[in-house]
């Protein structure tokens, strides 16, 4: 390698092994992100200046299982190592990141880069996690037996990947002999984990034990489903305390703000658009944390990939590839990751039933209009003398999404066949307790994320709500709350009859619109149109939930919820289907499937409702 000229240093691995948090700690800011021309494919690379002023230019590559490619990102990672991509020049250097928990999966990967006869180095990553594990990795033998240089790394760390710099920083890197023999993957996978990596018998008859249970035909599904129930119950009720508490604090907030000013525009734009609108959103943060944790928990310990193992059968007998599982699993926390996601789902059909599927997951931007309300209209009573009758509810929600998901890719499979792709294949990763600080890292980054949301998307709408629900004023005469002979007023109005057979009012249907930008804003417009409409001080300083409570039947606040589950309000998801398809039929499709159903299922759910409450 030319010490004068820049190096280019592509990061290879298999997806999960910590090579973007690497490619991260390397560039920092230095970054550039496009897609590869004609697909949707990311191109992220930056650069970095080592110790002795050589500068590197670092290629993230796709993950990939194998460079004999099944999707498009593994095409791509193995047209760039064979310098065959048409955009991309080829690597001076391989960088193979892999996984130091689970080497007997990423070696395999190792061996068939090794055999492209580059320079290459192989990082060692998530070396701290090993060593919790009491997994002992000589670093010394697995590089005499690969013939490369191997370091470790550990990329959350301020210092983590410094051995990698000084290694790439070095003379330079020996070029392997051209094409080396590819050898029997599995036997030479074996010997070299036999030479060079020690695990624990402690770890092996663990995870035996447990495997034992969690994978078992019966108890496996029985075990998952409890988790997932238990989930659904203490988000209703752990985080009720943390809830009555940030809302109390905003309350008082607003409040003494509200009293600071003399009334005008710019008190009324304070409480009852910023604090009534935000305030509302703001106080479910300690639900969607505590949403989180337990997926962070579960994915840290290692036992996702048993649940995507347990659920790749009936998720295939519905039309769905085994595959799907981690999108759909992401789109818990958003659609839009989870349908990114499908990129590593190969059969073409299969990729584009998880698609149209996804939102049909209870992402997290729809807590709080579930919590809204199931607090206003379920009481807080046990079940049996166990269980918890919102809690109950919100799980009853979870589950409509996912079976109206499975139905919904059962009915493409029978509409729309194809070629059926392979089962899922996994290499169970070893169960560990879950990193406090990994853990809490992820929390902050949701955190950040949520309130970030809070104060650019969902404040801008609250206040173009406010203003739309403010202006033009009311006349002289008016004998009417103000928000009824305002823009928003009276769009509500034009839209009732269409949402009245559904039971929504005026108000409900002016929130659905500023709720097509972020599910959660549904719940901050509620909040200001309800503040704006109110027909007295004491009706205006309410919470919304018992004023709702008060205001609306059971009937249309089932049908809400019911609405809710289904209907694709969050323009960005629809935007990623656009770019992730490259069809504009698709997002048709999506949105017209999904209004249909969300307006069919809250019809039914409004007027069974209605007739049975009398």
């Amino acid at each position: 390698m030319n010490a004068a000229a820049l190096t280019r240093v592509a990061l290879v691995g298999n997806p999960n092994c910590g090579k973007t948090a690497l490619f991260n700690r390397l560039t920092g800011s230095r970054q550039k992100v496009a897609n590869y021309a004609g697909v949707t494919v990311e191109r992220k690379s930056g650069r970095f200046k080592a110790p002795s002023g050589r500068e590197f230019e670092l290629l993230d590559l796709p993950g990939a299982y194998s460079l004999a490619a099944t999707s498009i990102d593994e095409a791509i990672t193995r047209d760039v190592c064979r310098g065959q991509h048409p955009d991309e020049p080829r690597p001076d250097a391989l960088v193979c990141v892999v996984d130091a928990t689970n080497l007997r999966l990423h070696l395999r990967f190792v061996l068939e880069v090794r055999a492209l006869g580059m320079p290459m180095i192989v990082a060692v990553n998530l070396a701290d996690a090993a060593r919790r594990r009491g997994i002992r990795i000589d670093l010394h033998a697995l590089q005499a037996e690969l013939g490369v240089p191997v370091v470790e790394t550990v990329a959350i760390r301020r210092r983590g990947a410094q051995a990698l710099i000084e290694q790439l920083d070095a003379a330079g890197l020996p070029p392997l002999p051209p094409n080396p023999p590819l050898p029997d993957l599995h036997a030479e996978v074996r010997r070299l984990i036999g030479l060079a990596v020690h695990m624990p018998e402690r770890t092996a008859r663990t995870d035996e034990a447990l495997d034992r249970v969690l994978l078992h035909p019966l108890a496996g599904p029985l075990v998952l489903a409890a988790l997932m129930f238990l989930i659904s119950l203490a988000v209703c009720a752990w985080a009720a305390p943390l809830q009555d508490l940030v809302a109390g604090a905003v309350a008082s907030l607003g409040a003494s703000v509200a009293g600071a000013l003399p009334e005008g525009p710019l008190q009324s734009l304070l409480s009852d658009g910023v604090f009534a609108g935000l305030g509302t959103v703001v106080e479910f943060l300690p639900q969607i944390l505590l949403l989180f944790l337990f997926i962070l928990v579960l994915e840290e310990s290692g036992y996702l990939p048993r649940a995507a193992f347990l659920l790749d059968r009936p998720m295939y007998a519905a039309g769905l590839s085994g595959r799907s599982f981690i999108p759909l699993l992401s789109s818990f926390a958003c659609a839009i990751p989870g349908i990114m996601a499908t990129r590593s789902i190969q059969n073409p059909r299969d990729r584009l039933a998880t698609i149209m599927v996804a939102p049909l997951m209870t992402c997290s931007a729809r807590l709080p209009v579930y919590t809204l309300l199931i607090g206003a209209f379920v009481p807080r009573t046990e079940v049996a003398g166990w269980f918890n009758l919102q809690g109950l509810v919100l799980f009853a929600l979870y589950a409509a999404g996912i079976g109206s998901a499975l139905l919904v890719s059962f009915i493409m499979k029978r509409w729309k066949r194809g070629a059926g792709e392979h089962s899922l294949l996994l290499e169970l990763p070893s169960y560990r307790l879950p990193n406090p600080l990994d853990v809490a890292i992820g929390l902050w980054e949701r955190a950040r994320i949520f309130l970030r949301r809070v104060g650019t998307i969902i404040l801008a709408l609250t206040v173009l709500l406010w203003a739309l629900s403010s202006f033009p004023g009311p006349p002289p005469d008016a004998d009417r709350p103000a928000i009824e002979y305002s823009v928003a007023g009276r769009l509500g109005r034009v839209m009732e009859p269409v949402f009245a057979p559904i039971g929504f009012n005026w108000q409900i249907s002016i929130a659905l619109v500023p709720g097509m930008a972020a599910r959660e804003v549904a719940v901050s417009a509620l909040a200001t149109v309800y503040s704006l409409s109110a027909e007295s001080d004491e009706e205006a300083s309410a919470q919304l939930a018992p004023l709702i409570a008060t205001q609306w039947p059971l009937a249309t606040a089932l049908s809400l919820l019911v609405w809710f589950v289904y209907a694709p309000q969050c323009l960005s998801t629809l935007a990623v289907v656009r770019r992730e398809t490259n069809s504009w039929r698709s997002v048709a499709i999506m949105a017209g499937y999904l209004f249909a159903l969300a307006y069919g299922m809250s019809f039914l759910t409004f007027q069974i409702t209605r007739w049975l409450t009398g």
